[in-house]
């Protein structure tokens, strides 16, 4: 183990917690006085089967924790009103515009980089939230020269542990791997102490294709529902969720997810990454003096 890990960990007992909005300002003081990381998880609100309207927010919140602690970062909760996408039919879910969401989303970055955080990730489980995050960190890279940083937690999920879903079964067991996608959302809760919020019923276990199912390949034209507009006809289309009878179960399924969200947090190396979005500024500065047109660099000349 490296002295800089040992001084981490002693930091990362010491603090009382590392949500923002329950932190003091002198705490938040004397966080910025040794480091500059700050996760921000972009949530939705929006029917979603037997599981809790806010369930992708909380899940990235729970998910945002867990990487706060492994990098030594801050974590910014409360965001779960954005863009929601095909869900809008259902009652609950909360439409915010990809427009509206951009502006708001730009004002905290900004907000945040006046405070002192530079290093700034934004993390969501839903899947539309690239069309809202991904063009507001571009602006404000070219606005400001910093670059913040967008990790899409569906595809860290995909990409990163798919064993860990035993998607190999995906055709052998499907109810196994929907449990075990469904446990990630119920440990979620429970990480944020929330557990209970959880509802048991069997209720809403209805395998089977989505009604939008025959026009899959106009979907898969471009990513996250970003290739044409459409709305679920059914509310079941969003979504099947595994039959949780009885607490024991809902139990069960929370300690299965949590395996899961720590061993995605492991993999996805969360330290290297806030390293490298370091070395990443100083590039970017380099590059910069040599082409001072860029809009950052010109911004930059001019004041703004």
């Amino acid at each position: 183990m490296y002295l800089k890990d040992i001084i981490r960990g002693v930091f990362i007992m010491k603090m009382r917690t590392r949500i923002l909005g329950r932190m003091l300002n002198s705490e938040v003081q004397q966080y910025l006085e040794r480091n500059d990381i700050i996760i921000v998880p972009v949530g939705t609100t929006e029917m979603h089967g037997g599981m809790p309207l806010d369930c992708e927010t909380v899940v990235s919140e729970a998910i945002g924790l867990k990487m706060a602690e492994a990098c030594d970062a801050l974590l910014l909760t409360g965001l779960p009103y954005f863009y929601a996408g095909a869900t809008a039919s259902g009652r609950g879910t909360v439409q915010v515009s990809v427009r509206q969401g951009i502006d708001y989303l730009g004002a905290i970055a900004r907000s945040l980089l006046r405070q002192g955080f530079k290093r700034q990730i934004y993390i969501s489980f839903h899947g539309p939230a690239h069309m809202t995050i991904c063009p507001m960190l571009r602006d404000f890279y070219d606005e400001t020269g910093v670059p913040i940083l967008y990790m899409d937690m569906c595809m860290q999920l995909f990409n990163k542990s798919v064993d860990l879903f035993m998607m190999d079964k995906i055709q052998t067991d499907p109810v196994g791997v929907m449990k075990r996608m469904d446990s990630v959302f119920v440990a979620g809760y429970r990480i944020m102490g929330r557990l209970d919020d959880v509802p048991c019923t069997t209720e809403f276990f209805h395998p089977g294709q989505q009604s939008c199912a025959p026009f899959n390949d106009l979907f898969g034209l471009a990513y996250q529902s970003g290739a044409i507009g459409y709305c679920f006809q059914e509310n079941g289309d969003h979504a099947s969720t595994s039959a949780i009878p009885d607490e024991k179960t809902r139990l069960e399924m929370a300690d299965m997810g949590q395996e899961i969200i720590e061993a995605l947090v492991q993999r996805m190396n969360v330290p290297h990454v806030v390293e490298q979005m370091k070395d990443l500024a100083q590039y970017n500065l380099e590059t910069e003096a040599r082409y001072p047109w860029m809009p950052s660099a010109w911004n930059k000349a001019q004041g703004k």
